[in-house]
């Protein structure tokens, strides 16, 4: 099986005894052993097998091995969060005294985890340009052992490059970590392109319905497996087979949700940048983007994420979110239902000021991630506020 609809359906499926055609839901903490030889065995490692579900169970199996072939990947371990994989990213792939250089463009508590948490672990970071290729290099030391980044970025969507950020990495003997929540497989493969590490907050865009949390950290096995598997083993950040289950689901429709929402969103963007009271428009599908070119060689298309800017401020970027009645205020993403959020006071509100304007994270900001409603309801919805004074 080669073809992504196909992958998306058919890999990672293990039929029990019973030939169940849905995949089976093992809602079990535990795993009972033929004999004490076999338990032996299996806690060692020396079989494989399940012995626990903190580290070991069929269903979230089943969802490493479709995200993995998804994603091109040799290796996936799910974990509980989005954060909770970022979190075993770093703590398996750095330690006391190394360096990390990350994007200015990350979701909050990224930032926090890497400015506030790693530092008492003797981890520090240097933040730069998501988009400057010359800032990462200059930020190289010789204890830097990680590059970081989203791409699209939270909230601005800006557009890294992953093959000159690859080569950057790779001249200094460092992994590049790329997260790639916004886009999925669906849209962007970052190993194709020369990334180490792939991230997933498996809540978003893989559920698709804002029903669960999850995330994955996904590379070649030697990288991946046996220090993010025994990472979930002793720190227990593990995801419940029933979350894995339902994100499995999930992926099943995957490459048709981010299609949709997608097209709905250039659509959306595009209706946004012809009005006056809006200052700009982040999308990496409209040609004013900046990344615009390397977006359309490196992404499938502009992704379901839009951000602009309101004329006015907070104010008038909070009146707009007020008056929408048909969108979901809330600062999650990648539902079918589409979401409206003020990132200053939201996913970034906990950042300094300075923090959030280094980030290019203004008051008058706002986040939509476009769902599947009829675009002409999204406008609706929005026109209230974007039309009073």
């Amino acid at each position: 099986m080669t073809d992504f609809d196909t992958l998306a359906v058919r890999a990672g499926i293990h039929r029990s005894q019973f030939n169940e055609h849905s995949e089976a839901l093992y809602l079990t903490s535990s795993f009972v052993f033929d004999n004490a030889a076999q338990a032996a065995a299996r806690f060692s490692g020396e079989e494989a097998g399940p012995v626990y579900s903190r580290y070991t169970n069929p269903t979230v199996d089943m969802l490493q091995e479709r995200l993995a072939a998804l994603e091109g990947a040799q290796c996936c371990v799910a974990t509980a969060s989005g954060m909770s994989a970022i979190l075993a990213c770093v703590m398996c792939f750095t330690r006391a005294g190394d360096h990390i250089v990350a994007s200015h463009g990350l979701f909050g508590a990224t930032v926090q985890l890497l400015n506030n948490w790693l530092p008492r672990f003797g981890v520090t970071t240097t933040f730069v340009s998501p988009t400057d290729v010359s800032q990462w290099e200059a930020a190289i030391r010789p204890s830097t052992r990680l590059l970081f980044l989203e791409t699209p970025s939270n909230p601005l969507t800006e557009v890294s490059d992953i093959a000159a950020l690859s080569a950057v990495a790779h001249r200094v003997g460092a992994l590049l970590a790329v997260d790639n929540c916004f886009c999925t497989p669906a849209l962007q493969r970052p190993i194709e392109l020369g990334a180490d590490i792939v991230l997933h907050s498996a809540t978003k865009y893989l559920d698709g319905q804002g029903r669960v949390m999850g995330g994955a950290v996904l590379g070649t096995r030697d990288l991946v497996h046996e220090p993010l598997t025994t990472f979930l083993r002793n720190a227990g950040p593990t995801l419940s087979p029933f979350n894995a289950w339902v994100i499995l689901k999930g992926l099943e429709t995957l490459n048709l949700r981010m299609q949709a929402q997608s097209a709905n969103a250039l659509l959306l963007a595009q209706w946004l940048e012809q009005l006056p009271s809006v200052q700009r428009v982040f999308y990496p599908g409209l040609e004013s983007h900046p990344q615009y070119e390397l977006a359309r060689r490196q992404q499938a298309s502009g992704g379901a994420i839009v951000s602009f800017v309101v004329k006015g401020g907070r104010e008038a970027a909070w009146r707009v979110v007020d008056s929408t009645r048909l969108m979901s205020i809330t600062a999650n993403l990648g539902d079918v239902k589409t979401t409206i959020t003020h990132p200053a006071s939201t996913t970034h509100g906990r950042l300094s000021p300075e923090a959030r304007e280094q980030a290019g994270i203004s008051e008058g900001l706002l986040r939509v991630a476009v769902g599947l409603e009829a675009t002409a309801d999204l406008r609706q919805d929005l026109e209230t506020g974007l039309s009073r004074p």
